[in-house]
């Protein structure tokens, strides 16, 4: 039976089905779990957390003085009802800036790669997937990114070579809703889409880290191995309870392509799922833009144009459009010049306004060849003359880390 109980009530060897606060408040990654021992359950009265809920049937239940006497009771009074948690009320998440969002985007972002991991290596070693803990890990994200998308996929690309497989998998999911919601579908849609991204690779797991780190090309056999990981994926997460279809749809599919000439299925068009189609087109853009071991990656806009050029045979086109739309045409993080000469980085997409006029921040002189005091600038704004002419490649500048200025104070915490 559910009980909610004050922390105060908690004690070992109960089994919390959940904490009544934000994951990110949370001392563990999991949302379910057994107090084990009394430094957990310390670490858990300590924290700001007031209320839990238990399972009785799963753990001990609340300590309770029994009376002296038993309280007599008529044969025909009604028998008290177990105590059922009322449903979830619908959320209100309201758009807030990039400077708003970025600090907490940075600490879901830092816990998602220790959950990620540990999921990771959890099911390298044969135990059973936890989606409710997945699933919890899912809400996180995505409510961050329907506050405001640029925060945490910004930082969520900035992986590097050693934790690219844990923070690709929390790329893709903060990028699948954010597509989902360009998309126009429903919470319980987005919010399965954003599972079935996090959860798409977890067949890397059976690759091993040796020919995933090659920083050389692959032989025809270990090429093969990589191929085999979206079967691999899909058999753990069948033996999993509580995964969703679209995950393992994605799982098994998201290497597939429109032309049919993708793995393992050579699937094409139609014969493809619109999840799979969505999860194709955010596993490439996130793989492109990311330190690999064997290549840097590219800029976010220049991979924007790469992948229009695949898109025809490679991609859904009308979805890889709803894309660029739900990250913009220079996403955060591009260096572009403007039209006065200066160079700036891109800081924020607009919701509403022209994917060509974002928040940009302008540092460097194309004129002078110099640095210059960093200057926020909104093109949307009326009267606004400066505009992007192109985009800038940051190596032919000699241009180094010029994520620092779109990550302002976040940039502490890298």
């Amino acid at each position: 039976m559910l009980k909610k109980i004050e922390i105060t009530q908690l004690r070992v060897g109960m089994y919390v089905q959940e904490l009544c606060s934000s994951w990110i408040d949370s001392p563990f990654w999991q949302k379910s779990f057994t107090v084990t021992d009394i430094d957990e359950l310390r670490k858990i009265q300590s924290t700001r957390i007031r209320q839990a809920w238990i399972d009785t049937t799963k753990g001990l239940d609340v300590l309770v003085e029994k009376p002296s006497k038993p309280a007599p009771q008529k044969p025909d009074e009604p028998q008290p009802v177990a105590a059922v948690p009322p449903p979830p009320a619908p959320k209100q998440i309201v758009s807030i800036s990039m400077d708003e969002e970025l600090g907490r985007a940075s600490l879901i972002v830092n816990k998602s790669k220790q959950a990620v991991s540990s999921m990771f290596n959890e099911a390298r070693m044969g135990k059973a997937l936890d989606v409710d803990n997945a699933q919890a890990l899912v809400e996180e994200i995505a409510d961050s990114v329907m506050r405001n998308p640029g925060a945490l996929i910004g930082l969520a690309r900035l992986k590097t070579k050693d934790d690219y497989t844990y923070m690709h998998s929390v790329a893709v999911c903060a990028l699948m809703v954010a597509l989902a919601k360009q998309l126009g579908l429903s919470e319980a849609e987005t919010r399965e889409a954003g599972q079935a991204g996090l959860l798409h690779d977890i067949g890397k797991m059976m690759v091993s880290a040796d020919i995933l780190n090659k920083p050389g090309k692959l032989t025809d056999a270990e090429f093969v191995s990589v191929k085999e990981h979206p079967a691999a994926g899909y058999k753990m997460l069948k033996e999993a309870s509580g995964v969703s279809a679209a995950a393992l749809d994605v799982c098994l599919h998201h290497h597939e392509k429109m032309d049919g000439s993708g793995y393992p299925n050579r699937l094409k068009a139609e014969e493809i799922s619109l999840f799979a189609r969505m999860g194709a087109v955010c596993d490439v853009y996130d793989a492109i833009t990311s330190n690999r071991p064997y290549k840097q990656g590219w800029c976010p806009a220049e991979s924007l144009r790469k992948m229009a050029e695949w898109s025809k045979g490679h991609f859904d086109e009308k979805i890889f459009q709803a894309f660029v739309k739900s990250i913009g045409i220079f996403p955060v993080g591009t260096l572009v010049r403007l039209e006065s000469g200066k160079l700036a980085v891109v800081v924020e997409q607009q919701i509403g306004k022209s994917l060509l006029l974002p928040k940009v921040r302008a540092f460097f002189s194309a004129k002078s060849m110099s640095y210059i005091n960093p200057e926020l600038l909104d093109l949307s704004r009326p009267g606004m003359n400066d505009k992007i002419t192109t985009r800038e490649d940051a190596a032919k500048w000699g241009l180094k880390d010029i994520d620092r200025y779109w990550l302002g104070d976040a940039a502490v915490n890298r």
